[in-house]
Protein backbone atom coordinates (compact mmCIF):
# COMPACT_ATOMS: atom_id res chain seq x y z
CA UNK A 1 0.00 0.00 0.00
CA UNK A 2 1.26 3.45 -0.92
CA UNK A 3 1.63 6.10 1.75
CA UNK A 4 1.19 9.84 1.45
CA UNK A 5 4.01 11.83 3.09
CA UNK A 6 3.33 15.48 3.88
CA UNK A 7 6.63 17.33 4.39
CA UNK A 8 7.24 20.06 6.94
CA UNK A 9 9.47 22.99 5.99
CA UNK A 10 12.33 21.95 8.25
CA UNK A 11 12.72 18.64 6.38
CA UNK A 12 13.51 20.44 3.12
CA UNK A 13 15.74 23.02 4.81
CA UNK A 14 17.69 20.20 6.48
CA UNK A 15 18.00 18.10 3.32
CA UNK A 16 16.80 19.52 -0.03
CA UNK A 17 17.05 16.03 -1.55
CA UNK A 18 14.54 14.65 0.97
CA UNK A 19 11.88 14.39 -1.76
CA UNK A 20 13.88 11.50 -3.27
CA UNK A 21 13.82 9.48 -0.03
CA UNK A 22 10.28 8.12 -0.08
CA UNK A 23 10.59 5.47 -2.80
CA UNK A 24 7.28 4.54 -4.45
CA UNK A 25 5.16 6.67 -2.09
CA UNK A 26 3.51 10.04 -2.76
CA UNK A 27 5.15 13.22 -1.47
CA UNK A 28 3.11 16.33 -0.77
CA UNK A 29 4.50 19.81 -0.12
CA UNK A 30 1.87 22.22 1.28
CA UNK A 31 1.84 25.66 -0.37
CA UNK A 32 2.67 27.30 2.95
CA UNK A 33 5.94 25.32 2.99
CA UNK A 34 6.91 27.03 -0.28
CA UNK A 35 6.24 30.39 1.38
CA UNK A 36 8.48 29.51 4.33
CA UNK A 37 11.24 28.22 2.06
CA UNK A 38 10.99 31.41 -0.01
CA UNK A 39 11.45 33.54 3.11
CA UNK A 40 14.79 31.78 3.79
CA UNK A 41 16.34 31.85 0.30
CA UNK A 42 18.15 35.18 0.86
CA UNK A 43 20.02 33.94 3.94
CA UNK A 44 23.78 33.76 3.35
CA UNK A 45 24.21 30.55 5.32
CA UNK A 46 23.48 26.84 5.02
CA UNK A 47 19.73 27.40 5.47
CA UNK A 48 19.69 29.90 2.61
CA UNK A 49 21.72 27.58 0.40
CA UNK A 50 19.30 24.72 1.03
CA UNK A 51 16.29 26.95 0.39
CA UNK A 52 17.73 27.97 -2.99
CA UNK A 53 18.45 24.34 -3.84
CA UNK A 54 14.85 23.39 -3.03
CA UNK A 55 13.65 26.14 -5.37
CA UNK A 56 15.89 24.89 -8.19
CA UNK A 57 14.77 21.27 -7.75
CA UNK A 58 11.08 22.19 -7.82
CA UNK A 59 11.65 24.35 -10.86
CA UNK A 60 13.22 21.37 -12.64
CA UNK A 61 10.26 19.17 -11.75
CA UNK A 62 7.94 21.84 -13.09
CA UNK A 63 9.24 21.02 -16.57
CA UNK A 64 7.75 17.51 -16.19
CA UNK A 65 4.23 18.74 -15.56
CA UNK A 66 2.09 20.86 -13.29
CA UNK A 67 3.26 20.53 -9.70
CA UNK A 68 -0.21 21.15 -8.26
CA UNK A 69 -1.46 18.15 -10.23
CA UNK A 70 1.53 15.95 -9.39
CA UNK A 71 4.65 14.86 -11.27
CA UNK A 72 6.46 11.53 -11.23
CA UNK A 73 9.57 10.99 -9.11
CA UNK A 74 12.50 8.82 -10.31
CA UNK A 75 11.81 6.40 -7.43
CA UNK A 76 8.32 5.60 -8.69
CA UNK A 77 6.34 7.90 -6.43
CA UNK A 78 4.82 11.28 -7.15
CA UNK A 79 5.48 14.84 -5.98
CA UNK A 80 2.67 17.35 -5.55
CA UNK A 81 2.44 20.91 -4.28
CA UNK A 82 -0.86 21.01 -2.39
CA UNK A 83 -2.92 24.16 -2.94
CA UNK A 84 -6.18 22.86 -1.47
CA UNK A 85 -7.17 21.13 1.79
CA UNK A 86 -6.52 24.34 3.73
CA UNK A 87 -9.78 24.41 5.70
CA UNK A 88 -9.48 24.92 9.48
CA UNK A 89 -12.92 23.49 10.13
CA UNK A 90 -11.62 20.20 11.57
CA UNK A 91 -8.97 21.93 13.71
CA UNK A 92 -10.82 24.86 15.22
CA UNK A 93 -11.70 22.97 18.38
CA UNK A 94 -8.04 22.13 19.02
CA UNK A 95 -5.75 24.79 17.53
CA UNK A 96 -7.42 28.14 16.94
CA UNK A 97 -4.49 30.30 15.86
CA UNK A 98 -3.76 30.37 12.11
CA UNK A 99 0.02 29.90 12.19
CA UNK A 100 2.15 28.38 9.45
CA UNK A 101 2.60 25.20 11.49
CA UNK A 102 -1.15 24.89 11.97
CA UNK A 103 -1.73 25.50 8.25
CA UNK A 104 0.57 22.55 7.48
CA UNK A 105 -1.26 20.44 10.05
CA UNK A 106 -4.58 21.40 8.50
CA UNK A 107 -3.42 20.22 5.07
CA UNK A 108 -2.23 16.88 6.46
CA UNK A 109 -5.41 16.39 8.51
CA UNK A 110 -7.77 17.18 5.63
CA UNK A 111 -5.91 14.86 3.26
CA UNK A 112 -6.04 12.14 5.93
CA UNK A 113 -9.82 12.53 6.28
CA UNK A 114 -10.22 12.37 2.51
CA UNK A 115 -8.04 9.27 2.19
CA UNK A 116 -9.87 7.53 5.05
CA UNK A 117 -13.00 7.50 2.93
CA UNK A 118 -11.21 5.50 0.23
CA UNK A 119 -9.18 3.26 2.60
CA UNK A 120 -6.33 3.32 0.07
CA UNK A 121 -3.48 5.42 1.44
CA UNK A 122 -1.99 6.16 4.87
CA UNK A 123 -1.15 9.83 5.43
CA UNK A 124 2.03 10.62 7.40
CA UNK A 125 3.32 14.06 8.43
CA UNK A 126 7.14 14.17 8.33
CA UNK A 127 8.77 16.83 10.52
CA UNK A 128 12.05 17.48 12.32
CA UNK A 129 10.14 19.57 14.88
CA UNK A 130 9.30 17.48 17.95
CA UNK A 131 6.46 19.80 19.01
CA UNK A 132 5.00 19.66 15.51
CA UNK A 133 4.92 15.87 15.80
CA UNK A 134 3.26 16.15 19.23
CA UNK A 135 0.55 18.43 17.82
CA UNK A 136 0.03 16.10 14.86
CA UNK A 137 -0.34 13.16 17.21
CA UNK A 138 -2.97 15.07 19.20
CA UNK A 139 -4.96 15.42 15.97
CA UNK A 140 -4.76 11.71 15.29
CA UNK A 141 -2.22 12.04 12.49
CA UNK A 142 0.52 9.56 11.82
CA UNK A 143 3.84 11.35 12.17
CA UNK A 144 7.54 10.58 11.71
CA UNK A 145 10.89 12.25 12.12
CA UNK A 146 12.99 12.44 8.95
CA UNK A 147 15.82 9.97 9.51
CA UNK A 148 17.22 9.39 6.02
CA UNK A 149 19.81 12.14 6.51
CA UNK A 150 21.31 10.33 9.50
CA UNK A 151 24.71 8.85 8.77
CA UNK A 152 24.29 6.50 11.74
CA UNK A 153 21.21 5.28 13.53
CA UNK A 154 20.78 5.88 17.24
CA UNK A 155 23.64 4.95 19.59
CA UNK A 156 25.81 2.95 17.19
CA UNK A 157 28.36 5.63 16.48
CA UNK A 158 31.92 4.53 15.88
CA UNK A 159 34.06 5.11 19.00
CA UNK A 160 37.48 4.35 17.51
CA UNK A 161 38.10 1.56 19.99
CA UNK A 162 36.54 -1.64 21.29
CA UNK A 163 36.91 -3.69 24.46
CA UNK A 164 37.41 -7.43 24.00
CA UNK A 165 38.21 -10.43 26.17
CA UNK A 166 40.84 -12.85 24.85
CA UNK A 167 41.80 -16.38 25.92
CA UNK A 168 45.05 -16.50 27.94
CA UNK A 169 46.90 -18.12 25.00
CA UNK A 170 45.98 -15.23 22.73
CA UNK A 171 47.11 -12.73 25.33
CA UNK A 172 50.45 -14.55 25.56
CA UNK A 173 50.74 -14.53 21.78
CA UNK A 174 50.05 -10.79 21.66
CA UNK A 175 52.84 -10.07 24.15
CA UNK A 176 55.29 -12.49 22.49
CA UNK A 177 54.71 -11.70 18.81
CA UNK A 178 53.53 -8.12 19.46
CA UNK A 179 50.73 -8.64 16.96
CA UNK A 180 47.65 -10.72 16.19
CA UNK A 181 46.26 -11.58 12.79
CA UNK A 182 42.64 -10.40 12.76
CA UNK A 183 40.85 -13.69 11.99
CA UNK A 184 42.57 -15.22 15.01
CA UNK A 185 40.70 -13.09 17.53
CA UNK A 186 37.67 -11.41 15.97
CA UNK A 187 35.13 -11.70 13.24
CA UNK A 188 33.76 -8.23 13.75
CA UNK A 189 34.39 -5.44 11.27
CA UNK A 190 37.51 -3.49 12.10
CA UNK A 191 38.73 -0.17 10.75
CA UNK A 192 42.26 1.13 10.09
CA UNK A 193 43.84 2.67 13.22
CA UNK A 194 41.07 1.26 15.43
CA UNK A 195 42.18 0.56 18.99
CA UNK A 196 41.43 -2.46 21.17
CA UNK A 197 41.42 -2.78 24.93
CA UNK A 198 42.16 -6.48 25.48
CA UNK A 199 41.48 -8.25 28.77
CA UNK A 200 42.44 -11.77 29.75
CA UNK A 201 39.36 -13.99 30.15
CA UNK A 202 40.99 -15.83 33.05
CA UNK A 203 42.39 -12.74 34.76
CA UNK A 204 40.53 -9.55 33.74
CA UNK A 205 43.07 -7.36 35.53
CA UNK A 206 45.62 -8.47 32.93
CA UNK A 207 45.13 -6.16 29.97
CA UNK A 208 46.83 -4.80 26.88
CA UNK A 209 46.19 -2.23 24.18
CA UNK A 210 46.14 -3.11 20.51
CA UNK A 211 45.80 -1.09 17.36
CA UNK A 212 44.73 -2.11 13.87
CA UNK A 213 47.41 -1.31 11.30
CA UNK A 214 46.86 1.12 8.43
CA UNK A 215 46.16 -1.71 5.94
CA UNK A 216 43.52 -3.23 8.26
CA UNK A 217 45.25 -6.63 8.22
CA UNK A 218 46.44 -7.21 11.80
CA UNK A 219 46.35 -5.81 15.31
CA UNK A 220 49.65 -4.66 16.74
CA UNK A 221 50.51 -4.31 20.41
CA UNK A 222 50.19 -0.62 21.22
CA UNK A 223 52.60 0.88 23.72
CA UNK A 224 52.09 4.61 24.05
CA UNK A 225 55.06 6.85 24.68
CA UNK A 226 55.12 8.17 28.24
CA UNK A 227 56.87 11.43 27.36
CA UNK A 228 54.76 14.56 27.83
CA UNK A 229 53.56 16.42 24.74
CA UNK A 230 54.10 20.15 25.29
CA UNK A 231 53.92 19.45 29.00
CA UNK A 232 50.70 17.42 28.79
CA UNK A 233 50.49 13.75 29.78
CA UNK A 234 47.56 11.47 29.01
CA UNK A 235 45.44 10.80 32.11
CA UNK A 236 43.40 7.88 30.78
CA UNK A 237 43.50 5.26 28.07
CA UNK A 238 41.40 7.21 25.57
CA UNK A 239 43.67 10.22 25.94
CA UNK A 240 46.65 7.96 25.18
CA UNK A 241 44.90 6.86 22.02
CA UNK A 242 44.12 10.47 21.10
CA UNK A 243 47.69 11.67 21.57
CA UNK A 244 48.92 8.83 19.38
CA UNK A 245 46.76 9.68 16.39
CA UNK A 246 47.28 13.43 16.93
CA UNK A 247 51.05 13.04 16.60
CA UNK A 248 51.14 10.47 13.76
CA UNK A 249 52.47 11.76 10.44
CA UNK A 250 50.54 9.17 8.40
CA UNK A 251 47.10 10.27 9.66
CA UNK A 252 46.25 13.64 8.08
CA UNK A 253 42.65 13.65 9.37
CA UNK A 254 41.74 13.08 13.03
CA UNK A 255 38.27 13.29 14.57
CA UNK A 256 37.77 13.51 18.34
CA UNK A 257 34.41 13.29 20.08
CA UNK A 258 33.63 13.61 23.77
CA UNK A 259 31.64 15.55 26.30
CA UNK A 260 32.85 18.68 28.04
CA UNK A 261 36.04 18.33 30.06
CA UNK A 262 37.43 15.21 28.38
CA UNK A 263 40.48 17.07 27.07
CA UNK A 264 39.77 17.34 23.34
CA UNK A 265 40.92 20.94 22.93
CA UNK A 266 43.87 20.75 25.32
CA UNK A 267 45.30 17.58 23.76
CA UNK A 268 44.86 18.91 20.23
CA UNK A 269 46.53 22.24 21.03
CA UNK A 270 49.40 20.50 22.83
CA UNK A 271 49.96 18.16 19.88
CA UNK A 272 49.73 21.04 17.42
CA UNK A 273 52.19 23.25 19.32
CA UNK A 274 54.61 20.35 19.77
CA UNK A 275 54.69 19.51 16.08
CA UNK A 276 54.68 23.12 14.91
CA UNK A 277 57.09 24.74 17.37
CA UNK A 278 59.34 21.89 18.55
CA UNK A 279 59.46 19.54 15.57
CA UNK A 280 58.67 22.22 12.94
CA UNK A 281 56.70 19.77 10.84
CA UNK A 282 54.20 22.49 10.03
CA UNK A 283 54.58 26.17 9.23
CA UNK A 284 51.60 27.29 11.26
CA UNK A 285 49.04 26.13 13.82
CA UNK A 286 45.58 27.32 12.76
CA UNK A 287 42.73 27.06 15.28
CA UNK A 288 39.16 27.84 14.24
CA UNK A 289 35.65 27.28 15.48
CA UNK A 290 32.24 28.01 13.94
CA UNK A 291 30.35 31.02 15.19
CA UNK A 292 26.92 29.69 16.13
CA UNK A 293 25.43 32.35 18.37
CA UNK A 294 22.76 31.86 21.00
CA UNK A 295 21.77 35.51 20.66
CA UNK A 296 23.10 38.17 18.31
CA UNK A 297 25.54 37.29 15.56
CA UNK A 298 29.20 38.34 15.58
CA UNK A 299 28.56 41.50 13.59
CA UNK A 300 26.64 43.06 16.47
CA UNK A 301 29.66 43.03 18.78
CA UNK A 302 31.66 46.26 19.02
CA UNK A 303 35.24 46.76 17.87
CA UNK A 304 37.56 45.43 15.17
CA UNK A 305 37.64 41.81 13.97
CA UNK A 306 40.03 40.68 16.73
CA UNK A 307 37.84 42.27 19.42
CA UNK A 308 34.71 40.72 17.93
CA UNK A 309 36.33 37.28 17.81
CA UNK A 310 37.71 37.22 21.33
CA UNK A 311 34.47 36.18 23.12
CA UNK A 312 33.90 33.36 20.62
CA UNK A 313 37.51 32.17 20.79
CA UNK A 314 37.89 32.51 24.58
CA UNK A 315 37.74 28.71 25.21
CA UNK A 316 40.77 28.37 22.94
CA UNK A 317 42.63 31.14 24.76
CA UNK A 318 41.81 29.55 28.13
CA UNK A 319 43.58 26.36 27.05
CA UNK A 320 46.52 28.31 25.62
CA UNK A 321 46.93 30.17 28.92
CA UNK A 322 47.18 26.81 30.66
CA UNK A 323 49.69 25.44 28.13
CA UNK A 324 51.89 28.55 28.30
CA UNK A 325 51.39 28.99 32.05
CA UNK A 326 50.36 32.60 31.39
CA UNK A 327 48.97 34.02 34.62
CA UNK A 328 49.31 37.77 34.26
CA UNK A 329 46.81 39.87 32.24
CA UNK A 330 48.04 40.40 28.68
CA UNK A 331 50.87 37.85 29.06
CA UNK A 332 49.35 35.39 26.61
CA UNK A 333 48.84 38.08 23.95
CA UNK A 334 52.53 39.01 24.15
CA UNK A 335 53.55 35.35 23.80
CA UNK A 336 51.31 34.82 20.79
CA UNK A 337 52.48 38.05 19.14
CA UNK A 338 56.06 36.88 19.53
CA UNK A 339 55.38 33.42 18.09
CA UNK A 340 53.72 34.29 14.82
CA UNK A 341 53.04 30.64 14.01
CA UNK A 342 49.74 30.41 15.88
CA UNK A 343 46.59 31.80 14.32
CA UNK A 344 43.13 31.75 15.94
CA UNK A 345 40.23 32.44 13.59
CA UNK A 346 36.47 32.15 13.30
CA UNK A 347 35.61 29.50 10.76
CA UNK A 348 34.01 32.18 8.60
CA UNK A 349 37.46 33.51 7.71
CA UNK A 350 39.11 30.26 6.57
CA UNK A 351 36.48 29.11 4.12
CA UNK A 352 37.63 29.51 0.54
CA UNK A 353 41.32 29.37 1.42
CA UNK A 354 43.89 26.78 0.45
CA UNK A 355 45.82 25.75 3.55
CA UNK A 356 49.10 23.84 2.96
CA UNK A 357 51.70 22.77 5.56
CA UNK A 358 49.58 23.65 8.57
CA UNK A 359 48.25 21.88 11.64
CA UNK A 360 44.56 22.80 11.59
CA UNK A 361 42.20 22.42 14.56
CA UNK A 362 38.45 22.86 14.05
CA UNK A 363 36.75 23.10 17.43
CA UNK A 364 32.98 22.63 17.95
CA UNK A 365 32.76 20.72 14.65
CA UNK A 366 29.41 19.25 15.74
CA UNK A 367 27.87 22.60 14.74
CA UNK A 368 28.96 22.15 11.12
CA UNK A 369 26.65 20.76 8.46
CA UNK A 370 27.70 18.03 6.05
CA UNK A 371 28.16 20.60 3.29
CA UNK A 372 30.25 22.91 5.48
CA UNK A 373 32.57 20.16 6.71
CA UNK A 374 33.08 18.95 3.14
CA UNK A 375 33.93 22.50 2.07
CA UNK A 376 36.53 22.75 4.83
CA UNK A 377 38.17 19.37 4.21
CA UNK A 378 38.46 20.01 0.47
CA UNK A 379 40.48 23.16 1.26
CA UNK A 380 43.18 21.32 3.21
CA UNK A 381 46.43 21.68 1.27
CA UNK A 382 49.41 19.40 0.78
CA UNK A 383 51.35 18.60 3.95
CA UNK A 384 48.59 19.70 6.33
CA UNK A 385 46.92 17.79 9.17
CA UNK A 386 43.40 18.64 10.31
CA UNK A 387 41.67 17.79 13.57
CA UNK A 388 37.88 17.97 13.89
CA UNK A 389 36.56 17.78 17.43
CA UNK A 390 33.42 18.40 19.41
CA UNK A 391 30.57 16.90 21.37
CA UNK A 392 27.82 15.48 19.10
CA UNK A 393 25.38 15.64 22.02
CA UNK A 394 25.86 19.40 22.45
CA UNK A 395 24.38 20.92 19.28
CA UNK A 396 23.66 24.65 18.99
CA UNK A 397 22.67 24.57 15.30
CA UNK A 398 18.85 24.62 14.92
CA UNK A 399 18.75 22.06 12.08
CA UNK A 400 21.34 19.54 13.28
CA UNK A 401 21.28 16.74 15.82
CA UNK A 402 23.58 14.08 17.24
CA UNK A 403 23.28 11.93 14.13
CA UNK A 404 23.28 14.49 11.29
CA UNK A 405 26.08 16.91 12.20
CA UNK A 406 29.36 17.30 10.31
CA UNK A 407 31.58 15.71 12.98
CA UNK A 408 29.54 12.50 13.11
CA UNK A 409 29.28 12.50 9.32
CA UNK A 410 33.05 12.60 8.81
CA UNK A 411 33.85 10.08 11.56
CA UNK A 412 31.37 7.55 10.17
CA UNK A 413 31.87 8.02 6.43
CA UNK A 414 35.69 8.05 6.52
CA UNK A 415 36.36 5.50 9.27
CA UNK A 416 37.41 2.85 6.74
CA UNK A 417 40.11 5.05 5.19
CA UNK A 418 43.74 4.53 6.19
CA UNK A 419 44.39 8.30 6.30
CA UNK A 420 41.86 8.94 9.07
CA UNK A 421 41.45 7.98 12.73
CA UNK A 422 38.82 8.62 15.38
CA UNK A 423 38.65 8.39 19.16
CA UNK A 424 35.74 9.06 21.49
CA UNK A 425 36.98 10.42 24.82
CA UNK A 426 34.91 9.13 27.70
CA UNK A 427 36.29 10.31 31.03
CA UNK A 428 36.21 13.93 32.10
CA UNK A 429 39.49 15.27 33.47
CA UNK A 430 38.66 18.94 33.96
CA UNK A 431 37.47 18.52 37.54
CA UNK A 432 35.24 16.33 39.64
CA UNK A 433 32.52 18.96 39.49
CA UNK A 434 32.71 19.21 35.68
CA UNK A 435 32.51 15.43 35.35
CA UNK A 436 29.50 15.29 37.67
CA UNK A 437 27.73 18.03 35.73
CA UNK A 438 28.42 16.36 32.38
CA UNK A 439 27.11 13.04 33.66
CA UNK A 440 24.09 14.11 35.66
CA UNK A 441 22.79 17.40 34.25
Amino acid sequence: MKNVYVLDTNVLLQDPLAIYSFHEHDVIIPAVVLEEVDSKKRYMDEIGRNARQVARLLDEFRENGKLHEGVNLPSGGTLRVELNHRSFEKMKQTFLEVTNDNRILAVALNIKIEEENTLVKKVVLVSKDALMRVKADALGLFTEDFLSDRVVQFDRMYKGYEEKFLPPKKMDELFEKRRLVKPDFTRTITQPHQFYIFRDEAAPSRSALGKVDKDNECVELFIAADDPVWGIRARNVQQRMALDILTRDDIPLVTLAGKAGTGKTLLSLAAGLYQTEDLQKYKKLLVARPVVPVGKDIGYLPGEKEEKLRPWMQPIYDNLEYLFNAKKPGELDKILDGMGSLQVEALTYIRGRSIPDQFIIIDEAQNLTKHEVKTILTRVGEGSKIVLMGDPKQIDHPYLDEYTNGLTYVAERLKSQGETAHVKLEKGERSGLAQMAADLL
